[in-house]
């Protein structure tokens, strides 16, 4: 018989697993809240019709495709199965796809629902999407996003709360990062200063990969895609611009004088940099003119976090999109918005050995299981620590002391309470605590007490 397998890029988490993700997806949420944005969620499949050619020509191969259900091949005729075209076959038997992000479905969200939304509307989101990527370390087929996304509002002031928004989570997780900038329109005026305007995606795409590649695979990448010997020799040292975020900033309105855009992009940034200088934030905040995150959909800013104590791909990116509405018939809606890879901050915790150590177990508190008479006694008593936020449980047969006793251990349970004959005679119980072995004769109150402070 075949061993049970899951594909490739996928995971199952353990109980324990479970408590460290939701420790990361609870310290989000609360920082959303903070911020006043309210959640919503969207299906985990969307018609194809909506997610194709939102994310590139690379982002669209990756898309996990759904067959359409019943029997997809009636439709088809021998010649469409056999001409070899894959996409015009592809795109006969399905029709829905799994959602490869969760900014695209939130813009299809907006349409459909833009007359009962009060714009600007702030909203987040934590579901898993869908790629169908190479698995490698801290690269999954299927992981958690974590979003929160402000549309119907061009102020910038928007951007610096998100920033603000990226340096609290990473604060309460005790994780030191970097927090990377640049703007979309300051690479669209490079590339329109070194006479490659019509190129922009592809050196978009190409400088995006600088940091995993190097200079030099980036400019052979260029020249395939038809960037003249010529203006690859401008760009150099655009790219490696150096010196404080002002320096760079002050040579880059030098550089693109002529280019119109760029100096928007220019503006933009100077802006961000100026309001976040005012506020007191634990991270650093830096301009990074290599960062071009492939993903078409950005217009202004564009923003990617690295984590400084472990290596790994960035944790945290996000940007404004001026256009993506309107690619469902929604002109005007500007946008701007940032994901965190829950994945990724969950790899670097596990490294760091940064995780509290004290959420991973079921209980606060077993119940010894002695037999019916005890049993029929403790079950209001549960009720009873239950209603008042003791998480406690009884042990369901009235097995071998030390089974009970080693299940409360593998579970990481601190107490344990006996009530037996004496015990249920006098209303009080014995506590064990399962760390230092102390025990104790105890009131339900005492129990409330002890359990209640230790488990907090």
């Amino acid at each position: 018989m075949q061993k049970p397998s899951i594909p490739k890029g996928t995971r199952d988490f353990s109980p324990e697993e479970m408590a460290r993700r939701n420790y990361i997806f609870d310290t989000i949420r609360e920082v959303y809240r903070l911020y006043g944005f309210r959640q919503i969620e969207t299906p985990a499949m969307e018609n194809l019709s909506t997610l194709m050619g939102k994310y590139g020509e690379e982002g669209d191969k990756l898309l996990f495709k759904i067959l359409n259900s019943g029997d997809f091949l009636s439709a088809m005729s021998h010649d469409d199965l056999t001409e070899g075209n894959a996409v015009k076959t592809a795109n006969k038997i399905s029709e829905k796809g799994l959602r490869y992000d969760l900014t695209v479905p939130f813009a299809r969200y907006v349409v459909m629902h833009r007359n009962e939304i009060t714009f600007p509307f702030k909203r987040f989101q934590i579901q898993p999407v869908w790629r169908a990527d190479r698995p490698q370390k801290g690269r999954y087929r299927e992981f958690f996003q974590c979003d929160a996304d402000i549309v119907g509002s061009d102020s910038l002031l928007n951007e610096v709360e998100l920033i603000q928004i990226m340096d609290e989570v990473f604060t309460r997780l005790d994780i030191c990062v970097q927090m990377k900038l640049n703007n979309r329109k300051i690479l669209a005026g490079i590339a329109e200063i070194i006479g490659e305007a019509d190129k922009i995606t592809d050196i978009t795409v190409a400088i995006d990969k600088l940091d995993k590649i190097g200079l030099e695979k980036v400019n052979e990448e260029l020249i395939a895609k038809g960037i003249s010997k010529e203006s690859l020799d401008k760009l150099q040292p655009i790219l490696l611009l150096s010196g404080t975020t002002e320096e760079k900033l002050a040579k880059l309105r030098e550089v693109l004088a002529e280019s119109e855009t760029g100096l928007k992009g220019i503006d933009e940034m100077s802006f961000i940099f100026e309001k976040a200088g005012k506020l007191t934030l634990k991270n650093e905040v830096t301009l990074d003119l290599t960062l071009a995150r492939g993903l078409n959909y950005y217009t202004g800013a564009i923003i990617e976090v690295k984590a400084l104590e472990v290596e790994i791909g960035s944790i945290t990116g996000g940007g404004r999109y001026d256009n993506l509405t309107g690619i469902f018939g929604l002109s005007g809606v500007s946008g701007v918005g940032i994901s965190f890879g829950a994945d990724r901050i969950y790899d670097v915790l596990n490294q760091l050995n940064r995780f509290p150590g004290d959420f991973t177990r079921a209980s606060d508190l077993l119940f010894v299981n002695f037999g019916e008479k005890e049993a029929d006694y403790l079950l209001p008593v549960i009720m009873q620590l239950r209603r008042a936020g003791i998480s406690c449980e009884l042990y369901p047969e009235a097995a071998k002391m030390k089974k009970q006793l080693s299940y409360a251990d593998s579970n990481h349970i601190p107490f344990v309470a006996l009530v037996g004959e004496n015990e249920m005679k006098e209303g009080n119980m014995t506590l064990k605590n399962m760390v230092t072995g102390e025990q104790q004769c105890v009131t339900l109150n005492e129990v409330l007490a002890i359990v209640g402070h230790q488990t907090k």
